[in-house]
């Protein structure tokens, strides 16, 4: 029976596959083709797409002239009858217009304009920041598939520990401590599988509200792309975020647009020019008289210090709330790109040291408890304790390459790139690709 609890645990130690696997199945998900169904249905790329045509839509309202007003209107009509009073009544027709002066047409314009830029940036910001989210779903899910098969194969070997110590114990060669922390450690094993698996029935469903589908679509076996690709330099990375991250481009162009309306406030002060003609006539005893008149007028500010003024404190203030946010953006940006590298580098490092030195020394520790136990120079618990030791070493890498994933895209968000993930990316407003 000995021999049997030796044998049971050389199997499996030595059947224990790489610590970080690919699932394979015949029907699998792949992070480009998720990617890709997101381009398409993600709702919140959608929702940026259509401000980008509303902000658009808005350029061409802005540079053009008020409406002109058109009035007909009957003078002197003569009571009762309604007659035209001779010489006095008359039919007219009044055309006004009115002129801003001051350049506030073409102000008004280059601040819709550069709303207009900002809004589609924000679409490209908005895909970054779905795809952020996407792919963090996506990796969990695969950590979660990963973690439930280590946690199976786990369970199976426990099964095997627990039925050998009881049947040792059954004929005096086991003790009742080894039957019993075989039982706990199967226990919480079972219960781990039930947890994950809870948890990956949750990021699957806030996976799939990403991509509008029904939350409990099937996700298949996930299948991850090679992550070994090098990055740029920090500093490459650092001026490739500052100058093409999207939210800090739409933040530039949020700065004109308000810098444009600071300018058009200060113009309210100008009057506007106001143009109108009348042309009346009337029927004579000898024919129809025709008569024009030309009318010239102005809006005149006599409530500047309330209203025209104050519009334009407005103005200076949105300006530099603006120019305030753009400088939070930035720094924000410095700050995330420093702390996403470190997370990269970290979990890169830590992964090559759990391959080359923490996994390899675990499982070499526990083929030495398995030989000492042959001997009887460790006990049953010690072998246990190094066989979960390794198990769990397993699921910190696999944690691991989640870290780095997330890092990831966090970082190819942070500068419009994708450097090592897919480089999948949806359709600009105007049809052309996103940035």
């Amino acid at each position: 029976m000995l021999y049997s609890l030796a044998a049971l645990l050389a199997v499996a130690v030595v059947g224990h596959e790489p610590a970080v696997r690919t699932l394979v199945a015949s029907d699998t998900l792949t992070l480009s083709a998720m990617l890709a169904e997101l381009a398409v249905r993600s709702p919140q790329v959608r929702a940026a797409r259509a401000g980008a045509r509303a902000a658009a839509a808005r350029i061409g309202p802005a540079r053009r002239l008020p409406d002109p007003q058109l009035e007909f209107a009957t003078m002197n009509r003569d009571l009762p009858g309604f007659e035209l009073n001779d010489p006095l009544g008359m039919n007219q027709v009044q055309v006004m217009q009115m002129l801003p002066l001051g350049g506030k047409l073409d102000l008004a314009a280059r601040s819709a304009r550069a709303d207009s830029a900002a809004a589609v940036y924000r679409v490209a910001d908005a895909w970054w920041n779905q795809r952020t989210a996407a792919v963090a779903l996506f990796i969990e899910v695969w950590r979660a598939d990963g973690s439930i098969a280590v946690m199976e194969e786990t369970t199976t070997l426990l099964k095997h520990l627990a039925s050998t110590s009881e049947a040792l114990y059954r004929v005096g060669e086991g003790r009742q401590a080894d039957v019993l922390r075989a039982q706990v450690e199967l226990a919480r094993m079972q219960e781990e599988v039930l947890r994950m698996g809870t948890m990956r029935t949750s990021w699957a469903a806030r996976l799939n509200a990403l991509l509008d589908r029904p939350a409990d679509a099937s996700i298949p076996p996930l299948v991850l792309p090679d992550l070994a690709a090098e990055l740029p330099a920090p500093d490459s990375l650092l001026g490739r975020a500052t100058l093409e991250r999207p939210l800090l481009v739409a933040g530039e162009y949020g700065v004109v647009a308000a810098q444009a309306a600071e300018k058009r406030a200060s113009k309210e002060l100008w009057p506007d020019l106001q143009l109108g003609a009348i042309y009346g006539q009337r029927s004579m005893d000898v024919g129809t008289e025709r008569m024009l008149s030309l009318m010239v007028g102005a809006s005149v500010p006599i409530w500047a210090g309330s209203r025209q003024k104050q519009m334009k404190l407005e103005a200076i203030a949105m300006r530099e709330m603006a120019e305030a946010d753009l400088s939070a953006m930035r720094a924000e940006t410095r700050g995330m790109l420093t702390e996403t590298l470190a997370e990269v580098g970290r979990a890169r490092r830590l992964q090559t040291l759990y391959r080359t030195t923490i996994l390899p020394q675990a499982e070499a520790t526990v083929a030495s408890a398995l030989t000492s136990y042959r001997a009887g120079a460790v006990d049953f618990m010690t072998v246990l304790d190094n066989q979960m030791t390794v198990n769990r070493y397993r699921l910190d890498a696999l944690a691991l390459v989640a870290d780095e994933v997330k890092a990831l895209a966090q970082l190819e968000a942070l500068t419009a790139h994708a450097w090592v993930l897919p480089d999948v990316q949806p359709a600009h407003p105007d049809g052309d690709s996103a940035r």
